[in-house]
């Protein structure tokens, strides 16, 4: 591509009449800001500086540095119109029509299809005069009764049945596709962003920004737009995903002023001035190149056809088109694809039981189906050929390969009822019902699986503030001028001098975004915006009758001389300002941590004295310790002055920030949310152990623990720092050792003044431990930017949608809307209910395979022919596989589920009830079956229907037996809403609507299929008495589940488990690359709706390396090696770095939060 530099033109028009276009109200076109932000580093930089700078070029934009666009819906217009918007259209979805082709791809369906065709064609041959005498008895004397001409109707009623099943699947895939693009849509709209309208900070989703938007960026912040900076603290992004380097970028207008999509910010804050944005920003340009975008869809095709043609092997578009033909973007070359599987993350509990059954008993269903094809053609040719001697004669040929196709269409039908392609179906609705259910309930799920795994889960590590507390904090304590103040204290209690420093430290050192508003209603709360730790801090200002806004308005941000923003490590944020003497430092922070710094302390009436060891140690005993105890987070305000002629080296920030003076020490409390203690107290009864890993004081996380009943009184249980953590894990060589984490986690219950590091290493022990009885299924909760290794690591991560960063968001599973743990015990309910809906449509399709498999395989054996008819066993199929999917999938959970233990990753999905259900329901079909098959026509006084020759008319004795099937199976449905042995299979049945009507329905049509499908369905008409027989038959079946469940699992020793999970070592990549065609049918149903996840920004933001990689010479292999986000580096070593040395902050950073960094208030005392 040459070097970007050379092609790029200067932002500013050349003369006043060179750009005669749209653009003349404004001094920039489009084409030169792209060009711009092409630009990297000092290029960027010269060229920025030679246009004037970044003010020149908000001039040009017609925008104010400080006080943003006007917010006039008519400029705001004219910039989408002039510059493009904030969106990047999505690819066009799937039509009906190809899902209808992708549907008809099933290999069962193909050779049903072919058969089908044959039998048809056959049909329409003229047949030989006395064909029975000639060609065998078998063959029967037909065309006496004028049924030879309507042998074409079987054929045609196969094909149209398997027409209905291919509508039915394309519909449901058109369907799953239309909610998955819809949550994506949702996720999309939650991300907003902060910018300046009219001089007010204001919250916009991010699809509303135009450029000449002057955006406000934090840490944490995943970058929507590019832009140019115009004020930076400390701003630190990381751009691994354009170049594939890990180490973080320093951004400032003197070094490098470009911001780009798709970034994320690791620390520090600032202003940027928007430059490009949707398809004109680097994302955006990646999505065309890559042919994402809808406009570009069908050139990408034609050049893909011109490309085989010339058969060229090289060549930058080639490389840049070649990801398309992988679904995640990933490169393919045909070997990688196939062993896809192997790089994947481990499949989930559910997948992986669900695929190894589904292989078991498509095997067996083979296996039976190719014995009765066998059998069937065995029977004849010995009956005709040898019992009757009759020669192959070439004019009954077509009636022998007639009987033969029969023959081959019966054992088809026993493989489509045997293999169980209802179980990615049912997944698959359980799954998306789950998902759009758990919305509701404040859980916006991002990846499907992660549904079923929360039901598995048996350890749930928890952050504290805002998830186990409400998140609005106030200020009820006070240690000032060596006075404690057990409540809030007057401002003429404080002296002038103190209260000045105060009123300016809170002011200053506090985020410019983060403000107290009036309440909406009139007797309501103050709304807080921003960071709540510095809320609280800003209300204890309100609280003293001070105005921090006139203190803001006389310095603005622009005007601080140096920011040391919030991060893990640091523990504190310190604000320097300019004084008529030199500078002046204010600094807060965790308490301990601050207090070990100051040197001095104001005292009685603003007094400044010395503070000494012993004075500090007095502090923690009788100040801070108290305020712990009473759940009181507590936050330490100092400041510093420095003469302008000993100006320090503010690179040095440890000699910057000490030397302090103690100015107060404030407890502020966050109340325990009150739904919180019967939450915890519900995953404790279902076997789910409660960990709180938070930032906070030991004495503080101990206190809400103990209020939130993760911990009692007396209990034998650890609460520890992450000091003591990392001294108890590591041996002398300082490497981790999981035999040394296996003898802390399991009486861990909190873990205080932790680091994300800490948590990641806890969630890692966890999951790797052998030493409890089974593997751990661990979920965490995440806010900050470095908490996303651990949410990676864990089974299933929840972020926090009000207070979480892009970057905890992007790395989770799932997104708490609301930031409540009750709102997890919601989806462990509704995970455990995605479980129990599978096991009850695989209790019921069981037993529908084994009795159909059995009767069809038993006729073709004994009466050459299959009681259950081609197209009745595809209805049945139906049944079996759509509607009772989507009946048995959509059941709603129920408390009681939280009454047991989780499942596990071991437990099979078939337990021995249930085993014991599907072999005694079976038992019972199969002995009605065989009786009304062998003996109907005595007892009912019907012609038999045994041995009917080739196209003979349906019989009354094939069509009761039949119907009493379907009869039995309907019944049964109900019998199979109950899997723990229950003995009322009708509890709650009202609940559900869906299965109702499902159920209902089913019965209309078997009645119109019975009464009026005549030949078609090989039906005759019953008669009232014939149908209550059938009836009856049918609801012994619920009598007869009454009978199974009085006998004790116990005593069926004989019974075995189906479904076990897959061990660890079993998973081996060998053996992933021999079954992954075979064993991934229900992984791809599922993969198939979780690829609309990832292939957004996944895609763009590894693409973006590899087209980086050509503009920049930078190493293609090494960029494509990088993961698309920081929380991708791999922390799965065991020799891990000390606890603080993490660069970015774990803290949580709402959407309205600090400009230029906060206090974490998950990592504050």
């Amino acid at each position: 591509m040459g070097d970007m530099a050379n092609s790029t033109v200067d932002f500013l028009p050349k003369s006043p009449g060179s750009e005669v276009n749209h653009d003349e109200d404004f001094g920039c076109n489009l084409e030169q800001l792209r060009s711009l932000m092409e630009l990297r580093g000092t290029d960027a930089l010269d060229k920025l500086q030679s246009g004037g700078g970044v003010r020149e070029l908000c001039r040009h934009l017609r925008t104010s540095p400080s006080e943003g666009l006007s917010g006039d819906v008519t400029d705001l217009n004219r910039r989408r119109t002039i510059f493009g918007q904030n969106f990047i259209p999505p690819k066009k979805p799937k039509t009906f029509l190809q899902l209808v082709w992708e549907a008809l791809q099933d290999v069962t369906l193909i050779i049903l299809e072919v058969a089908a065709l044959i039998s048809l064609g056959l049909s329409f041959y003229p047949m030989p005069g006395g064909t029975d005498e000639v060609c065998g008895a078998a063959l029967g004397s037909v065309e006496e009764d004028g049924e030879a001409e309507a042998g074409w109707i079987e054929g045609a009623a196969i094909l149209l049945s398997v027409a209905c099943v291919v509508v039915v699947t394309a519909f449901n895939d058109w369907s799953k596709e239309k909610q998955f693009r819809g949550l994506q849509n949702r996720i999309e709209q939650e991300q907003k962003f902060s910018v300046m309208r009219g001089g007010q900070v204001v919250q916009i989703p991010v699809a509303e920004m135009v450029v000449g938007d002057i955006a406000h960026v934090k840490y944490g912040d995943l970058l929507p737009a590019d832009g140019v900076v115009i004020h930076s603290n400390d701003l630190k992004v990381d751009e691994s995903s354009l170049t594939g380097e890990a180490d973080h970028v320093r951004k400032s207008l003197d070094r490098d002023p470009m911001l780009l999509s798709g970034t994320h910010v690791m620390e520090g804050s600032g202003r940027m001035l928007v430059a490009a944005v949707g398809i004109n920003s680097q994302t955006g340009i990646i999505f065309a190149l890559l042919g994402a975008v809808e406009e570009d869809e069908e050139k990408e095709k034609e050049e893909k056809k011109k490309d085989k043609k010339a058969k060229v092997p090289d060549g930058t578009a080639d490389m840049e088109m070649q990801p398309l033909n992988t679904a995640d973007g990933d490169f393919d070359d045909g070997k990688d694809r196939k062993r896809g599987g192997t790089h994947k993350k481990e499949k989930s509990v559910l997948q992986g039981k669900l695929t190894r059954l589904a292989v078991q008993i498509g095997k067996a269903g083979l296996v039976m189906s190719s014995i009765t094809v066998i059998i069937l053609i065995l029977w004849f040719v010995i009956d005709t050929f040898l019992v009757q001697g009759l020669p192959w004669l070439s004019e009954c040929s077509p009636m022998y390969i007639q009987f033969f196709i029969k023959f081959f269409i019966i054992g088809v039908t026993v493989l489509v009822v045997a293999v169980p392609e209802g179980l990615p179906l049912a997944v698959t609705i359980s799954l998306a019902y789950s998902v759009k259910k758990m919305m509701k309930d404040n859980n916006l799920v991002r990846h499907l699986d992660a549904c079923e795994t929360m039901g598995n889960a048996t350890a749930i590590c928890s952050d504290k503030t805002g998830t186990l507390t409400t998140n609005r904090m106030t200020v009820v304590q006070a240690y000032i001028e060596n006075t404690h103040h057990k409540s809030m204290p007057r401002a003429d209690l404080i002296s002038e001098s103190t209260l000045h420093l105060l009123v300016n430290g809170i002011a200053l050192n506090c985020a410019y975004t983060t403000n107290i508003q009036p309440p909406e209603r009139d007797g309501g709360l103050p709304r807080q915006l921003g960071n709540k730790t510095e809320c609280a801090l800003l209300g204890f200002v309100l609280d003293l009758h001070r105005d921090y806004q006139a203190v803001r308005a006389a310095c603005p941000e622009e005007h601080l001389y140096k920011v040391y923003t919030f991060n893990s490590e640091r523990k504190s944020m310190t604000t320097v300002v300019r004084t008529s003497q030199g500078f002046r430092l204010y600094s807060k922070g965790a308490s301990e941590i601050l207090l070990n710094k100051c040197t001095r302390a104001i005292g009685e009436r603003g007094e400044i004295s010395s503070f000494k060891l012993r004075d500090r140690d007095d502090i923690v005993k009788k100040v801070i310790e108290p305020m712990a105890s009473d759940g009181l987070r507590t936050i330490c305000l100092a400041y510093r002055d420095i003469a302008s002629k000993s100006e320090p080296d503010w690179d040095k920030e440890s000699e910057v920030v000490s030397d302090l003076t103690c100015l107060a020490v404030v407890g502020i409390e966050d109340p325990v949310r009150l739904e919180v203690p019967d939450a915890i107290r519900k995953c404790q009864e279902a076997g789910i152990t409660v960990r709180m890993v938070t930032g906070d004081n030991i004495n503080t996380a101990r206190a809400i623990a103990t209020k939130c009943g993760i911990i009692h009184p007396g209990d034998d249980f650890l609460c520890m720092e992450g000091k003591e953590f990392n001294k108890r894990i590591r041996n002398r060589q300082s490497v981790i050792e999981q035999e040394r984490i296996d003898k802390i986690w399991p009486k861990l219950r909190v873990l205080a003044r932790s680091s994300p590091t800490d948590k990641h290493t806890l969630v890692k022990g966890i999951i790797d431990s052998t030493v409890a009885e089974r593997r751990q299924v661990v979920a965490v909760t995440g806010d900050g930017t470095n908490d996303g290794p651990a949410l990676k690591k864990a089974d299933v991560g929840f972020a926090m949608g009000l207070a979480g960063t892009d970057v905890a968001k992007e790395a989770s599973d799932i997104i708490l809307t609301d930031d409540n743990f009750s709102s997890i015990v919601k989806a462990v309910m509704w995970g455990r209910n995605v479980y129990d809906s599978i096991s009850k449509f695989l209790q019921f399709q069981l037993t529908v395979n084994v009795v159909a498999v059995i009767v069809a395989f038993t006729g073709a054996c004994i009466t050459q022919d299959s009681p259950l008819k081609a197209v009745q066993m595809l209805w049945v199929n139906l049944i079996m596989d759509t509607f009772a999917s989507l009946a048995l999938a959509t059941e709603p959970p129920t408390e009681s589920l939280l009454k047991r233990r989780p499942y596990g990753r071991d437990k099979p999905l078939i337990s021995r009830t249930m085993m014991k259900n599907i072999l005694g329901h079976a038992i019972y079909q199969l002995i009605v079956i065989f009786v009304l098959l062998f003996l109907g026509e005595r007892m009912f006084d019907f012609d038999s229907g045994r041995y009917a020759p080739l196209h003979a008319p349906p019989s009354e004795h094939y069509t009761f037996v039949f119907n009493t099937f379907v009869m039995m199976q309907l019944f049964n449905e109900v019998n199979a809403r109950k899997i723990h042995g229950e003995r009322n299979v009708f509890g709650g049945i009202y609940r559900n609507p869906i299965f109702c009507s499902i159920v209902l329905g089913t019965f209309v049509i078997q009645i119109f299929i019975v009464q009026f499908g005549g030949k078609p369905f090989s039906c005759t008409a019953l008669n009232i008495e014939q149908w209550l027989w059938c009836v009856f038959l049918g609801i012994a079946e619920l009598l007869w589940g009454q009978v199974i469940a009085t006998i004790p699992t116990s005593r069926l020793k004989f019974l075995k488990e189906a479904g076990h999970g897959a061990q660890n070592d079993e998973i081996l990549d060998n053996d992933l690359e021999e079954d992954v065609e075979e064993i991934d049918h229900a992984e791809r149903e599922l993969r198939r709706g979780q690829i609309l996840w990832f292939r957004g920004l996944h895609r763009i933001q590894t693409q973006m390396g590899v087209v980086s990689a050509f503009q920049g010479g930078s190493s293609l292999q090494g960029s494509l090696r990088r993961q698309p986000s920081v929380v991708s580096h791999q922390h799965d070593v065991t020799n891990m770095s000390t606890p603080t040395h993490t660069a970015a902050v774990g803290c949580p950073a709402p959407p309205s939060s600090a400009a230029y960094g906060h206090p974490c208030s998950e990592s504050l005392p």
